[in-house]
This record gives structure tokens, C-alpha cells and sequence, in this order.
């Protein structure tokens, strides 16, 4: 793996460093995927994601996309917040190790998305207060970890009438990761499968949890 992220500028550098920081405060087992090809740098968290075959908890993703190295080519999981500053504002020291995350090979299609709708700033701010505050309310002084991944999921994972449908978890990803900016409409896309929020500062893309398990039993035979 690469030992240096290199970027065009400072700022740049700086972005993915606030990008980093903000998924290691989300909870949970934070990790990021690093994408780097033609010169952008993807970077992906999960806020939220099925931990067994069973769930039907949604697989609910931010994204931020970022000029690199033209010459860079990877992709890799780091544990969040893995990067650090060097003496070169525009280039970041990754971790000595990469890091596994069951959601990292999850990858939203690149094409097929069709506009169906807008999401106020307002709207993703207010009802992710709502959620945290109800995590806060159901959960005791010191929970397990069972109880907080059982209550992450109730909250984030339920529709929201108040956001179209989606999961509560949205809202929470995009003020989280600090997409949600000013009165910016968060424009609703979706492809087979997948729905994406997309605000200047970033995407939030929810994946709906695959059913799996035994087909239905069908009647063989003859009546009697």
C-alpha cells in the first residue's frame, strides 16, 4: 500500500483530514475506503450496516470525492481516523496497516441514476437531531455493545415519513460528515437497488438490505 496520500493543495489535504476525523466520531467500528484512480480520490464511510445475513438494517454510506495524485492508484481500508499531517501540507501519512470492514465491498453503481426528488438542509437537520436524541433517551448510563448496535439500527435504520421514506440514517450521515451546509437541497437520485443524496460537500447513499434464506414451499403432487 502507498505510504503518502499526495494532493494538488493544502486544502485538498486538509478536506480528507476533516473527512477522517469525522467518521472516527460516528460510532461503531469506524473505517474508511480509499479509492484512488485518474486523479480523485474516493473516500467512503458507513454509518450504518446489516451485521448478519438476517438483518434487514440498511447499508447506509457517505461519500466525499477529492483531487489526488494523478499518478495514484489504490484501493484500501484504514481504520478511521488512520490519516495524520506531515511536514507537506498537501500530502497526508496513511496508517501501516489496512483494515477489513464487511460493508467495503459494497460499491454503489456508477451509472443508471434518474433524479426523483429534493431534501432540505432543513429537513436532514432536523430529523437527525430527532435521532439523536431518541439513541440518547433509549439508551441506559452504560450499555453493551449489543444494545448500541440494536439501537443504532432501530433509530437510523427506520423509514422517515419526513425524508421520503429513507432511513433515518441519512439525515444522520449528512450532518455527521458535514454535508449538509446552509440551506443546500440535498438532490435525491436513485438506480436499482440504491438511493442517493447528493450535496455540494458530499454524498449519502443507502443500499437496502438483500433478502436472503430458503425459497417458498411449494404443493407437489395430486389433490386426494
Amino acid at each position: 500500500m502507498p505510504n503518502r496520500l499526495i494532493f494538488p493543495d493544502a486544502e485538498a489535504a486538509a478536506d480528507a483530514l476533516t473527512f477522517a476525523g469525522r467518521a472516527g466520531t460516528i460510532g461503531g467500528e469506524s473505517a474508511v475506503r480509499l479509492r484512488a484512480e485518474d486523479g480523485t480520490l474516493v473516500m467512503t464511510t458507513a454509518v450504518l450496516w446489516p451485521r448478519t445475513l438476517l438483518e434487514e438494517t440498511p447499508t447506509i454510506l457517505a461519500m466525499r470525492a477529492l483531487p489526488v495524485d494523478p499518478e495514484l492508484r489504490c484501493d484500501l481500508t484504514i481504520a478511521a481516523p488512520g490519516l495524520a499531517g506531515t511536514e507537506d501540507p498537501a500530502a497526508l501519512a496513511l496508517p501501516e496497516a489496512a483494515v477489513t470492514a464487511p460493508w467495503a465491498g459494497v460499491s454503489p453503481p456508477r451509472g443508471g441514476w434518474e433524479q426523483t426528488g429534493v431534501v432540505a438542509a432543513s429537513v436532514l437537520a432536523a430529523r437527525a437531531q430527532w435521532g439523536m436524541a431518541a439513541v440518547a433517551h433509549e439508551l441506559p448510563a452504560e450499555p453493551g455493545e449489543d444494545l448500541v448496535r440494536s439501537v443504532r439500527a432501530h433509530v437510523w435504520g427506520e423509514p422517515d415519513d419526513d425524508l421520503g421514506g429513507l432511513p433515518r440514517g441519512v439525515a444522520f450521515a449528512g450532518t455527521a460528515l458535514g454535508f449538509v451546509h446552509g440551506e443546500e437541497d440535498a438532490v435525491v437520485r436513485t438506480a436499482p437497488g440504491w438511493t442517493r443524496l447528493t450535496m455540494r460537500r458530499g454524498h449519502v447513499l443507502v443500499r437496502r438490505a438483500v433478502r436472503s434464506g430458503l425459497t417458498p414451499v411449494r404443493a407437489t403432487g395430486t389433490a386426494g
